[in-house]
């Protein structure tokens, strides 16, 4: 049916939050909003159907922020090539039918269709206003957060800003990438205004520290560098947030939403469909029952025949300064077929059952709070005090203060930081994206692992495609199955 993808987004959204049956629909190409929302409480299982798609969005994130960089490779198996639309990925050979690709683009827009449906009638229904203004808060948030994850990967998209009614309203044309980023803003800007800070709101939700966050992000990004600054400086001067003593209990499923995290996605462990499994994705494969079980503590296991991603390259684990604690709290060793392979150490935790784990997701901490704060003082000539900010995230790490002195050492000095301190967190292709250094980065590392695929996970005699490497494209493409139904793309 044309208009499909954006249509179930639409729907879902309504229908999450509808506690009638669906034979009450008054027409199957018309969507009425107020039959739902009449009550406190169905806004709030709203709001929490708008967070839902975030799971499911940050299962495979992983394959665009690090698989796409210099951090990650995936383990190349002849015999069973698994998910190999994360191989074209990581390889720059990807089109617009990339499956992983599409569910990016797809789930960003479902947060986008259930957040306008319940934002449209809110004002209209009488309930406490502290309880709306937070519920509003958290929608302008995560309105904010998936237009900011569409126009970076994607530039162009389609700005939908009101409830859908019928299928026709479903295709807009592309909105400007500045306008795109004006909308960020105003929802950004209005979720901070309304949200409560950490100390009173609930854990797990977003607050007006994780808006000021968001925001001071899209800012750095434009190069706003003095906006950015109030931004963060604001989050640093709250007095709500500081950085944790020990970096490895950071990600503790035991120590979630702890004093660092400003923002991390939220999963719990249980056979319920809640569960992240991320460890399990990040192990390279073929690998025994038992190699692991030795890793991961749960016996017995299953064997995992397929290849394994996300693994660390040869290149981020030679880079770590002698001393930084991030490298074994970040990077462990696996045997799998008897050889040994790094891995993403970051998300091993005890859990009870194989495949069914209770990590969840950092998107903001603390720490990179204070590293955007350096880079924005940084680029404002501010180097002194930049230098303050950016030592306090080094010195957690078991490092000395850094010797970078002018702007030019510090701006590296800052993204080499940002490396090391958010590794596996789907910070290092936008990193290079924003910085402009993509280009060079990638196509370096694209030819160290066609000078020696055998260090990045190759069998011997196998290397990447001859077209791997050959064009470096910032944006991906919008997907097939979007564009083919949309009469203005």
């Amino acid at each position: 049916m044309k208009y499909k993808i954006v249509l179930a987004g639409i729907m879902a959204a309504v229908l999450f939050s509808c506690k009638k049956s669906v034979l009450e629909l008054p027409s199957q190409t018309a969507l009425s909003t107020p039959i739902y929302f009449k009550s406190q409480a169905d806004f709030q299982q709203a709001v929490n159907g708008a967070y839902a798609p975030l799971r499911t969005l940050y299962n495979n994130a992983w394959a665009m922020g690090e698989l796409r960089a210099d951090n990650s490779r995936y383990k190349f198996n002849p015999n069973d090539r698994g998910t190999i639309q994360a191989e074209y990925i990581a390889d720059f050979t990807n089109d617009a039918n990339n499956g992983i690709v599409a569910a990016k683009y797809v789930n960003d827009y479902q947060i986008i269709a259930r957040v306008n449906q319940l934002l449209a009638p809110i004002d209209g229904v009488n309930f406490d206003a502290a309880v709306k203004n937070n519920i509003k808060g958290q929608a302008y948030f995560l309105r904010a957060f998936a237009y900011f994850d569409l126009v970076q990967y994607f530039g162009k998209v389609p700005l939908h800003l009101k409830p859908v009614g019928t299928l026709q309203e479903t295709a807009l044309p592309l909105s400007s990438v500045d306008s795109v980023y004006n909308q960020i803003i105003s929802d950004a800007k209005l979720a901070a205004s309304l949200l409560p800070n950490k100390a009173i709101q609930e854990k797990g939700r977003v607050t007006s520290g994780s808006a000021q966050t968001l925001l001071g992000n899209v800012y750095t990004v434009l190069k706003k560098w003095p906006e950015a600054e109030t931004a963060f400086s604001s989050v640093v001067n709250s007095g709500q947030y500081s950085l944790i003593a020990d970096y490895a209990a950071v990600f503790d499923p035991s120590n979630k939403n702890n004093a660092e995290s400003v923002f991390e996605i939220q999963y719990q462990q249980g056979t319920d469909g809640y569960a992240s499994n991320f460890i399990y994705q990040f192990l390279p494969q073929p690998i025994s029952g038992a190699e692991i079980s030795a890793v991961t503590g749960v016996t017995p296991e299953n064997s995992l025949t397929i290849e394994g991603y996300n693994i660390p390259s040869p290149d981020i684990i030679a880079a770590y300064e002698a001393g930084d604690k991030r490298k074994p709290a970040s990077i462990g060793a696996v045997s799998a077929g008897g050889v040994v392979y790094p891995y993403v150490k970051k998300y091993n935790h005890p859990h009870a059952q194989t495949g069914i784990t209770n990590d969840n997701w950092p998107v903001y901490r603390y720490a990179e709070v204070l590293l955007f704060l350096a880079e924005v003082l940084n680029e404002q000539g501010k180097t002194s005090e930049a230098v303050k900010f950016l030592n306090q995230v080094r010195v957690r790490a078991g490092l000395t203060g850094t010797i970078a002195g002018t702007t030019a050492d510090l701006r590296q000095a800052i993204i080499n930081e940002r490396r090391f301190e958010l590794a596996f967190e789907n910070k290092r292709w936008l990193d290079l994206v924003r910085t402009g250094q993509a280009v060079q980065v990638i196509t370096a590392y694209g030819a160290r692992i066609k000078a020696n695929p055998q260090a990045y996970y190759f069998p011997a005699g196998i290397t990447v495609a001859p077209a791997a490497f050959t064009t470096i494209s910032l944006l991906f493409p919008i997907p097939n199955s979007e564009a083919a139904l949309n009469p203005y793309f």
